[in-house]
């Protein structure tokens, strides 16, 4: 299987891809608009993607691509996300002067980067990028902090590992394929249990309300609501839902109704909720 994925060879993107798939060949692309045409344009059998982390929230830009794009959510997983301070092999942590990573990975690495005072935190574009310049350079006043998938594959060397400060630090990656790709019966373990959709209502009193209406009537539990601008519409507004499966047909009477009392309705995957990894 090839899977795409946006960012560096190395990252968390493509640990959770392999556990998708442990013998997947992987595309990294630049920009997460590259990874859905190559989708689009079957340029690869599927995409891993990033839809929200537990502290850090949603990837914003995925939701508006899942709407934009003729793909379906095939699978869902719950990876840990380990941060580890990765030097050039044979550094010592007290040479280590510079810590480069991602924004948000080093938002998290806080107590750490604060307990080592002499570590200076800059950003960078990206988690496993920040290791792969390191060893390009051989820089050993300086460290990145990324996954141990990015240390195997760079060389480098984990000089602390789990170095994030909250260990309850989970990201939510959908597998997705081209919609007319997706596999009619699915496996036996694989049988899915939740739906993700996305839709709009009309911007008057009420209308949001009757919507959600149609999931409490249902006897079904919305486990996540989130709103997004449309684009070109100032103040309109495109809801994205999630909502446990009791059967099939739950999904199909939902999916109806709502289409009763919505602009617009567009189912965007029915998969297997994931499972906490670790």
């Amino acid at each position: 299987m090839n899977i795409a994925i946006q960012g560096e060879p190395g990252s968390f993107s493509h640990e959770a891809a392999l556990k998708f798939a442990p013998e997947a060949t992987i595309l990294p692309c630049a920009l997460s608009a590259e990874v859905f045409s190559a989708v689009d344009e079957r340029r690869v059998d599927a995409a891993v993607i990033p839809i929200e982390n537990s502290l850090a929230g949603s990837v914003v830009e995925h939701y508006d691509l899942l709407l934009t794009h003729d793909v379906a959510i095939e699978r869902e997983m719950l990876l840990r996300i380990r941060h580890n301070l990765i030097a050039v092999p044979g550094t010592r942590i007290d040479q280590i002067h510079r810590a480069y990573s991602h924004p948000v990975a080093l938002a998290q690495c806080r107590h750490f980067l604060k307990q080592h005072p002499q570590i200076e935190a800059i950003p960078y574009y990206d988690t496993a990028g920040s290791v792969k310049q390191l060893m390009e350079l051989r820089d050993r006043a300086s460290a990145g902090i990324a996954s141990a998938q990015a240390a195997a594959h760079y060389g480098g060397e984990i000089l602390t590992a789990g170095i994030e400060d909250n260990p309850e630090n989970y990201t939510r990656f959908f597998l997705i394929r081209p919609r007319g790709d997706m596999a009619a019966d699915p496996a036996p373990d694989n049988v899915p249990d939740k739906v993700s959709l996305a839709f709009t209502v009309e911007n008057r009193p009420g209308t949001l309300v009757d919507a959600l209406q149609v999931f409490a009537g249902q006897g079904t539990n919305l486990t996540r609501i989130e709103s997004r601008p449309v684009h070109g519409q100032p103040w309109h507004y495109v809801f994205y839902a999630d909502y446990q499966l009791s059967s099939p047909d739950t999904a199909d009477a939902a999916l109806a109704l709502l289409a009763r009392h919505c602009s617009m309705v567009k189912e965007l995957g029915r998969y297997r909720a994931g499972r906490r990894d670790g």
